[in-house]
């Protein structure tokens, strides 16, 4: 079964898209692609005309470029752990072209992702509270431009153009994607620090209310040490808003890459692949569970 097959059975699995034998192709600068991957436009489309007529479907879409994501990631954190080991060439090579593959076909999704955050910025304008209007409707607007940068680059690597600083763009890409990801980090210490002062509220009314001469339960009680304090409030706020937690999380894994790549602070593969795989895996959930994304106030 040859993959455009697979596609149009809507039963392929990533490592069959990539690992196909009869599917490879070699583009415009020799790398080894899966020449399936230019099918993705019709699907692109498709997805589009779903995403405008059933919002369900376009979730389906988006939970679909999540999995190529964690694939993609998979693969490095995988490709990093077997590589000291002997006997493992192989498997390295084949985790290395499935990562490749995946990270190609990843590019037709840009479409949509351009269209989410163009939506995402529309939402964020109206936002009531200050802080997160001003964070996540200037984020939303260096994600589209990170977008826009991702797909020149994308142009240029399967050679349909030459005359494309490659280094240049890829730097300016990582640039506006960092800024977007420290903008909603902004966004969520600032949520963080909201809702500490609502668990110190809710503890101190708690306290009130009860008998003098009864042991009291604070955090001062718990910790002498100030730092060891403010961890734990920090831990009982995140516990009671777990949303709060997942976005936290999920920005700080994302942010591991541009980082590595502008060289503010270095990281090996395997940190980077965890990293993309647990983004990965919070973006699915919020996904498949709608009441888990943080909402705009």
């Amino acid at each position: 079964m040859t993959c455009s097959t697979l596609w149009l059975s809507c039963g392929m699995t990533v490592a069959e898209f990539c690992f196909c034998k009869s599917c490879y192709m070699r583009n415009g600068l020799g790398n080894v692609v899966c020449r399936h991957v230019f099918l993705f436009p019709l699907l692109h489309e498709l997805s589009f005309i779903w995403f405008v007529n059933h919002s369900s479907q376009f979730l389906f879409f988006f939970f679909f470029f999540l999995h190529f994501r964690a694939t993609q990631y998979t693969c490095m954190l995988l490709r990093y752990l077997l590589e000291p080991k002997a006997g493992k060439k192989k498997v390295v090579m084949k985790l290395k072209k499935l990562e490749s593959s995946v990270s190609t076909g990843r590019k037709w999704f840009r479409l949509g992702n351009v269209v989410h955050a163009i939506q995402a910025t529309e939402q964020s304008i109206h936002a009531t509270d200050l802080v997160p209007r001003l964070c996540l409707t200037l984020a939303n607007l260096n994600r589209v431009i990170y977008f826009i940068c991702d797909t020149i680059l994308w142009v240029r690597s399967v050679g349909l153009t030459s005359g494309i600083n490659k280094e240049k763009w890829r730097t300016r890409a990582a640039h506006h994607y960092c800024f977007s990801l420290l903008l909603s980090l902004v966004r969520d210490l600032y949520e963080i620090s909201l809702q500490m002062k609502r668990v110190t509220r809710d503890r101190a009314k708690k306290e009130k209310s009860a008998s003098q001469d009864s042991l009291g339960y604070s955090v001062a009680d718990e910790e002498t040490e100030w730092l060891q304090s403010f961890l734990l409030l920090l831990f009982r706020s995140l516990k009671q808003h777990p949303p709060l937690l997942l976005d936290t999380v999920k920005n700080l894994c994302d942010i591991l890459n541009p980082l590595d790549q502008l060289g503010i602070y270095k990281s090996n593969p395997g940190i980077i692949g965890l990293g993309g795989l647990v983004s990965s895996i919070a973006g699915m959930i919020t996904v498949a569970y709608p009441q888990m994304k943080l909402k705009t106030r």
